[in-house]
């Protein structure tokens, strides 16, 4: 039997509805953190960004983990929470670290074409995956974006030792490099799969937080 458009809309969650899955805030407390991130690097304040870049990969692979261990959670919610963490990942994994190389660059107009090529990558990786999805429902085909933020406050610990126009060569290479690498053909498992690569997260997303936290208390 048909039903008419108005049995339909009843039929339909509203909009907010998804906001009280507990996955889909996760995704936005990661969404949250990126934000802050890109604010505290159009600010110059670099260390906080790092704090916020690292915690935004932590949220992400949270919502994943709690997702699986949920009962009763419908297709409309599954289909809905994939879609809110794709969105969420352009800004976390594209815009923040672009900006972020913006910023640092000091808007040096040479440095537009990395921070272009670093989103475009994402939004092609992304696109990529959302038609094809996992390679033999396991591996990434490409470096997944979630790296990106692990390898860049990682990278970054090394600013307070070099020079601060050789250290910005070394971010554009990286933030560059991490883009070729992101629209590649190479295979990389689906980390966030395993709950025990989730605990190493905590615990490197944690000691990240303190490094950082330690420079910004002694600016």
């Amino acid at each position: 039997m048909d039903i008419d458009n108005a049995d339909f809309r009843d039929l339909q969650p509203t909009i907010l509805s998804f906001v009280k899955d507990f996955p889909n805030l996760c995704s936005l407390a990661g969404l949250a953190c990126a934000i802050l991130s890109i604010y505290f690097s159009l600010i110059g304040v670099y260390y906080a960004a790092m704090i916020g870049m690292i915690w935004a990969v932590a949220f992400d692979w949270a919502d994943g983990l709690v997702a699986r261990r949920m009962k009763g959670r419908t297709g409309h919610h599954r289909i809905f929470g994939a879609q809110l963490d794709l969105l969420i990942d352009i800004v976390s994994y594209g815009v923040a670290p672009a900006v972020l190389l913006l910023s640092y660059g000091h808007l040096n107009p040479s440095f537009l074409v990395g921070a272009f090529l670093m989103l475009s990558a994402s939004a092609i990786r992304l696109s990529y995956f959302s038609t094809f999805g996992l390679t033999n429902e396991s591996k990434y085909t490409g470096l997944a974006l979630d790296n990106n933020n692990i390898i860049l406050v990682f990278v970054f610990l090394f600013e307070s030792v070099l020079s601060q126009g050789l250290f910005a060569v070394i971010l554009y290479f990286s933030g560059v490099g991490l883009a070729i690498l992101n629209v590649s053909q190479i295979k990389t498992p689906k980390l966030s799969g395993n709950p025990f690569n989730v605990y190493i997260l905590a615990i490197y997303t944690l000691c990240i937080t303190g490094i950082y936290g330690w420079k910004l208390f002694r600016q």
